[in-house]
């Protein structure tokens, strides 16, 4: 479904470190798999870079078989759903409805199929209290749930998460691990929560300064302690 082919990626010309050094792995339809790697690894990046917010200086991302390139990205990034690590970053409109509507009235949909896709996803998430709510007066963990509504409500097929359970007390971070649990779409989720790596992620990839030094079971990659030690974690 999504595959990155000897991916290649510097934030400047002049880096002396590729922020990606020749990465390749293949994520399949409803797949779910971790991210994992100390801070500077390459975990954000990755995800930026599969929504075209950065550019591979060589190598590159297919979806579905198709090269992702910048004249295609516009397509590409209605079956993307990137939910950045803080979601202030996400929410920018007054009230949680209007941030949740802002991308369906960018493509052009009809209002009531926009209440309609809203509605259900406030259920499906259980916030439809907070349908009318300022989005700056949230608490950690309803700010992360809006900002997820506000990518499943474009039902893309594949979700990139950059730590999502960051800014959430305990009991916050087990509603949103049970709701990704429900969900259908391929996940790639980039955290340093290994515990809910583990609980939701059969399979992971461990970065070390841009590279992928190991793909496998979960289980089996946060049981081996030396490789844990190896990649900062």
């Amino acid at each position: 479904m999504l595959q990155a082919s000897s991916l290649r990626v510097k934030y400047n010309v002049s880096d002396q470190y590729w922020a990606l050094d020749d990465l390749s792995f293949y994520l399949a339809p409803g797949e779910r798999v971790a991210v994992l790697g100390a801070n500077g690894a390459g975990k954000s990046t990755l995800l930026l870079t599969a929504v075209g917010l950065l550019w591979p200086r060589a190598g590159g991302f297919f979806l579905e078989g198709q090269a992702l390139t910048k004249k295609n990205m516009p397509q590409i990034r209605q079956k993307l759903g990137l939910l950045w690590q803080n979601p202030d970053d996400q929410l920018f409109l007054p009230t949680v409805y209007e941030d949740i509507a802002f991308g369906l009235r960018n493509y052009g949909l009809k209002e009531e199929e926009i209440v309609r896709r809203i509605d259900d996803v406030l259920k499906q998430l259980s916030i439809c209290h907070l349908r009318d709510r300022l989005s700056h007066k949230l608490s950690g963990g309803e700010k992360r749930l809006a900002a997820l509504a506000g990518i499943l409500v474009m039902q893309p097929s594949i979700l990139l998460l950059d730590e999502p359970s960051s800014f959430l007390d305990p009991r916050s971070r087990r509603r949103l691990i049970e709701i990704l649990a429900n969900l259908s779409q391929a996940m790639l989720i980039a955290s340093h929560d290994l515990d809910l790596a583990q609980k939701l992620c059969p399979r992971a990839l461990l970065l070390k300064q841009g590279r992928l030094i190991a793909d496998g079971p979960t289980r089996e990659l946060l049981g081996d302690e030396g490789l844990l030690e190896e990649g900062g974690l």
